[in-house]
């Protein structure tokens, strides 16, 4: 009844909210994934998506299309390898930022490594710009994490703002230095948020260093200050900071996958596993269900 190619397109869709975006990762006309939603939706006999000239947002039966749409194209992927006798071997270095310690990339992994038990999945996770060093050394695969500004390299995941958050009872004083909690260097939220506090002219001092977002959660819940973090990733227990603490903008994140130099033993397990990261893209937004259940 729904024709993969066109959940593919749906997927992609619904991760980027732009039809032109879509159209990039897949190497399709944008014409041709308007086609694929349209005829989707005429085969649901539902709107997926409500848009207009300025933005494309998930309809309620669009969100129930995504979970829907992410199983049969799995188990299609799963009939496919099985009946082609098609079955991916050896050693993937897959490198992970921080940022996703509490979402569902667990459920990610442990869904490739069902469908792909010889492949000797080693997972690193570090600070992204650690992962971009270890990906240029030769000692990563595949990387999923932020990119800085700049950087042009990777497939956009997804784009998010960045916002400032801390403990509901912190209060800043608009005379002191703000308290940052913050990434040791290399990290691109760390300098992205010195950044923005330079150029807007305001003082600030570190209140806690870690290399654990752990560490940074257990800091600002305790009230010790304030830290830059993605929108859609907001950990339980903190919350935006109000704007009228006068703190600047912090613009937008790109979370992108980075394929590191080709190995030949590793090439298809790193496509296989990107592929099934762009696939489950939506449930990188979200807390795992024990984080939301706190």
């Amino acid at each position: 009844m729904y024709d993969p190619s066109h959940l593919r397109t749906f997927l992609s869709v619904a991760q980027t909210l732009s039809f032109t975006q879509a159209a990039r990762r897949l190497g399709l006309r944008q014409s041709t994934v308007s086609q694929h939603v349209r005829r989707l939706e005429d085969a649901t006999g539902r709107q997926l998506f409500s848009r207009d000239t300025h933005s494309v947002e998930l309809t309620e039966d669009g969100e129930a299309m995504l979970g829907f749409a992410r199983r049969i194209l799995e188990v299609n992927e799963q009939a496919t390898a099985f009946f082609t006798g098609t079955r991916l071997r050896g050693r993937l270095r897959f490198g992970a930022s921080e940022d996703f310690v509490l979402t569902r990339l667990p459920e990610i992994l442990e869904g490739f490594r069902h469908d792909h038990p010889e492949v000797d999945l080693e997972l690193t996770v570090e600070l992204s710009g650690t992962l971009h060093e270890q990906l240029a050394a030769g000692k990563l695969d595949l990387v999923l994490a932020k990119r800085r500004p700049e950087d042009p390299r990777g497939e956009r995941v997804w784009s998010d703002r960045l916002v400032w958050i801390g403990a509901p009872r912190l209060r800043l004083e608009p005379d002191r230095p703000v308290p940052l909690i913050v990434y040791p260097p290399p990290g691109i939220t760390r300098a992205l948020a010195l950044d923005a506090l330079q150029r807007q002219g305001r003082a600030w001092h570190v209140a806690c260093t870690s290399g654990s977002l752990n560490g940074l959660i257990a800091a600002a819940r305790a009230g010790l200050g304030v830290m830059a973090h993605s929108r859609g990733l907001v950990p339980p227990g903190l919350v935006r900071v109000p704007d009228r603490a006068g703190l600047p903008e912090l613009g937008r994140v790109d979370f992108v996958l980075v394929h590191g130099r080709r190995r030949p033993s590793a090439q298809g397990a790193a496509d296989a596993l990107a592929a099934a990261v762009l696939a489950g893209g939506d449930r990188l937004h979200r807390l795992s269900a024990r984080d939301s259940d706190r």
